[in-house]
């Protein structure tokens, strides 16, 4: 009788290995970063974990896959409609990022305010220019779009800062830190109220390019736009334009529609906008949260016979 296989696509840690096989002990679990290695065992493998690219033009080799547990929160990049035509469960890595990424928000966002981005430019000059320095966050408003992990985590932050935050989620439930909710349908109606713009959004076909000339133009002058989301969310020549005619006061940027971002990019030249390269959800905790939180409860369940509980994406979504 054939033995269960959980292909693992990356090196982790071995006492993270360890916790995983007292769970599984009689299973056959392959750790290797070696797409050869990938090829060969794709075709009986039951779980993955850590979906890599190489395995989209592979799809006819696995035919015993049940789940893929993914190491990011998004799955945009993911093959998900022949995914969904296999039948296969995804459950993503979305609240690993929760923490560094919403530090990363708030880094963004009071650099943009205290002009702290500027001063670290003058120091490289030696150059002593306290010019321009007056905004304060506190008693601000804050729109946070996506309420998930990071957005719930992003407004309890705020609170903090005695902001009052909007929220924008789907659903429009209600949450803990949030004054007012709103669906993604009121999102131009939540803008003009703003004072920072916070992007927390996953990337689907609703949306993509759901910000540009029209939703900048909604904004404060003054206010100022922070993208730890996608980068596709964001229509970037608009953005570029907008931040240019000074219809918004800055932006802080970790994505980007095409990464890298490239050097004939005007943001890149704008003083008013800060650029790190798609490392808001770094950190030294990433392995550990993705198979302790979130892949060994779930593989407990899926031993037992039971449904995944957590992080199961929703094919009809997107995320």
């Amino acid at each position: 009788m054939k033995k269960s296989k959980l292909l693992i696509t990356r090196q982790i840690e071995d006492n993270l290995v360890k916790q995983i096989q007292e769970v599984i002990p009689e299973w056959d679990i392959i750790i290797t970063n070696e797409p050869d290695q990938w090829k060969f065992h794709a075709m009986d493998t039951d779980i993955i974990l850590g979906w890599r690219k190489f395995f989209e033009d592979k799809m006819d080799l696995l035919d015993e896959l049940k789940w893929i547990q993914t190491w990011s929160a998004g799955v945009n990049s993911l093959p998900l409609k022949e995914l969904e035509g296999k039948d296969i469960r995804i459950t993503s890595a979305n609240g690993v990022h929760s923490f560094p990424i919403s530090e990363t928000v708030f880094a963004l966002m009071l650099s943009l305010t205290r002009n702290i981005h500027t001063y670290i430019k003058n120091q490289e000059k030696k150059k002593w220019d306290g010019a321009d320095i007056k905004l304060e966050m506190h008693g601000k408003t804050v729109g946070v779009i996506g309420v998930g992990a990071i957005g719930k985590e992003t407004a309890k932050i705020a609170k903090a800062f005695g902001m009052k935050v909007i929220g924008i989620r789907h659903s429009g439930k209600p949450e803990n830190y949030v004054d007012e909710m709103y669906t993604t349908d009121k999102l131009n109606a939540v803008l003009p109220e703003c004072d920072y713009v916070v992007i927390t959004l996953p990337l689907t076909e609703d949306t993509h390019q759901l910000f540009k000339q029209e939703q900048f133009q909604l904004m404060k002058d003054s206010a100022f736009l922070i993208n730890i989301g996608r980068g596709e969310i964001i229509k970037e020549d608009d953005l570029a334009a907008a931040l240019s005619a000074g219809e918004i006061s800055g932006a802080g940027l970790d994505v980007f529609e095409k990464e890298p971002l490239a050097e004939s990019s005007p943001l890149w030249e704008m003083d008013n906008v800060i650029i790190t390269p798609h490392t808001s959800g770094s950190t030294e905790h990433y392995d550990k949260r993705v198979v302790e939180d979130i892949f060994i409860p779930n593989l407990k369940k899926f031993i037992a016979g039971n449904e995944l509980e957590i992080n199961i994406v929703d094919y009809k979504k997107g995320y």
